[in-house]
């Protein structure tokens, strides 16, 4: 799915989610960015949109209000009630997990078109609800700075480079890993992989890495070996042992 595409569906769930009435086809156009000015075209994207939410689960709601007159239009929204999850119990790891998924749509150019949408229908006279919208933005905060471009490598299979500065070391050392996955232990940030220059698995811990991450080959090239948990290696390895030196 397309980077517009994705932004577009995602504000088309905070409309629906936000709105206390049922919103017009003409409406959500006007709210919504990213549909054609063309008539034609955008009743074909709408119903596109519409199917695809129907896929995913969303629970897409068709009917109409009174409107000033007696007439009656039919209009979409999504009820809170109907979308909202469950109570969910994690573990502080699962949690970290689940950060980690929640930073890919943690986008400023996203939640700036969300907001957007928003705004275009309280200025419409529609009323609307914030709350529904709150769990669209998840954040994670990791407050490591190479955090984004790691967690990215691994999402690409990208292998990096780094500086990195070892327990007890006044010196940086470059380093050259096949990221494998981030993973959170005790509060604290690790990426696991392969590291090229000693010719095996490591573990290095996030804020011990000085200046940029950069990539050090293709995307694709990293496959995660069948069996790795990237998750048990860290905590197996424990503190003093994971930040190689």
């Amino acid at each position: 799915m397309s980077r517009r595409k994705t932004e577009r569906l995602l504000n088309l769930v905070v409309c629906l989610l936000a709105t206390r009435r049922y919103l017009a086809a003409e409406q959500i156009r006007r709210a919504v960015p990213g549909y054609p000015d063309s008539d034609e075209a955008f009743k074909r994207m709408f119903e596109r949109d519409k199917e695809e939410l129907r896929e995913l689960g969303v629970p897409l709601e068709v009917g109409s209000d009174l409107q000033g007159g007696g007439g009656e239009e039919i209009g979409y929204r999504i009820p809170p009630q109907a979308y909202e999850l469950p109570d969910i119990h994690l573990t502080p790891d699962e949690a970290a997990v689940l950060g980690l998924a929640a930073r890919v749509w943690q986008r400023a150019s996203m939640a700036e078109a969300a907001s957007g949408a928003l705004l275009k229908l309280r200025a419409a006279g529609v009323e609307t609800d914030a709350a529904p919208a709150v769990g669209i933005e998840p954040r994670v905060n990791t407050h490591e700075p190479a955090f984004a471009a790691l967690w990215e490598a691994v999402r690409d299979g990208r292998p990096v480079a780094f500086d990195y500065q070892g327990i007890g070391r006044t010196s940086v050392a470059r380093r050259h890993l096949e990221p494998w996955g981030v993973v959170s232990r005790r509060g604290r940030w690790y990426v696991v992989g392969f590291d090229r220059d000693r010719d095996e698995q490591r573990v290095f811990r996030l804020s011990r890495v000085v200046g940029d991450v950069v990539a050090d080959g293709p995307a694709g090239s990293v496959t995660v070996p069948d069996g790795v948990d990237v998750r048990r290696i860290a905590f197996d390895w424990g503190e003093p042992v994971s930040e190689p030196r």
